[in-house]
């Protein structure tokens, strides 16, 4: 069952000002750091940045249901999800609605797993996560040789792309919780079909991909959710925020 997660309006939001509805896809947990944190960053989006967000838990093994109505997707960290499909599923409406996008960690994984099936045509394409044993030619998404788990570094981004147009620059801090990532062997196929990876760490491996003509599609390897101490949102979940508000705006 979905669950709000909306805290009180914000007395600087106008009496026109758009309720934003966004879906964030997750199996909460209070043990998962990201999911502790959404609170704090909705008071912080409502109060600091004067947006507000109507957000709704969805567990994954609900979130094949029409999520149209809503005016974002937020896939949050906490895999192995219970629900594969569910995740894909809602990345899905997202990808193909135009509704604004963010996935974080596994959101990212996800992302790009879903793109891969719906998009690139490789029906098998599978997450070792989800699905051990997998043929090297299936495995989208492949154990880390060094876990990311606790790890903070530098991601370069590409100049021009929506995210650093967001961030206001082209490199940036991240941390990290992961122990997965995107296999090199397919990256060509997911950008001759349209999947920009805009940003990589030091050693070239990529860690964040965007749909261009997409109003909003990003996912993220690294958890900005985690960056500071919560109290101001990451400058890609702002821009997941306005984007919302903008899409709430066209209903």
């Amino acid at each position: 069952m979905a669950h709000s997660a909306r805290p009180a309006r914000s007395p600087h939001a106008g009496p026109t000002a758009p309720l934003a509805r966004i879906a964030l896809i997750g199996d909460r947990s209070e043990a998962v750091r990201s999911h502790a944190r959404i609170p704090t960053l909705l008071d912080a989006l409502r109060v600091r940045d004067g947006l507000d967000l109507d957000a709704y838990w969805i567990p994954t093994d609900e979130a094949d249901e029409d999520l149209t109505g809503f005016d974002a997707i937020w896939v949050l960290p906490g895999s192995p999800y219970r629900s594969e499909a569910g995740v894909l599923s809602a990345i899905r409406s997202a990808r193909e609605s135009g509704i604004p996008f963010l996935g974080t960690c596994g959101g990212f994984q996800h992302a790009l797993l879903e793109f891969a099936r719906n998009v690139c045509g490789l029906a098998h394409a599978g997450h070792a996560e989800n699905t051990p044993g997998l043929a090297d030619e299936d495995a989208l998404v492949v154990p880390l040789a060094c876990s990311l788990v606790g790890h903070e570094g530098t991601v370069d981004v590409t100049p021009g792309s929506r995210a650093a147009s967001l961030l206001g620059a082209e490199r940036t801090r991240a941390r990290y919780h992961c122990n997965y990532a995107p296999n090199p062997r397919h990256l060509d196929l997911l950008r001759a079909h349209g999947l920009a990876f805009t940003g990589t760490d030091p050693a070239g491996e990529v860690r964040l991909a965007e749909l261009p003509g997409h109003p909003f599609f990003l996912a993220t390897l690294f958890q900005p959710e985690l960056d500071g101490d919560g109290t101001r949102a990451h400058p890609l979940i702002t821009g997941l925020a306005t984007a919302a508000v903008a899409h709430a705006r066209t209903r």
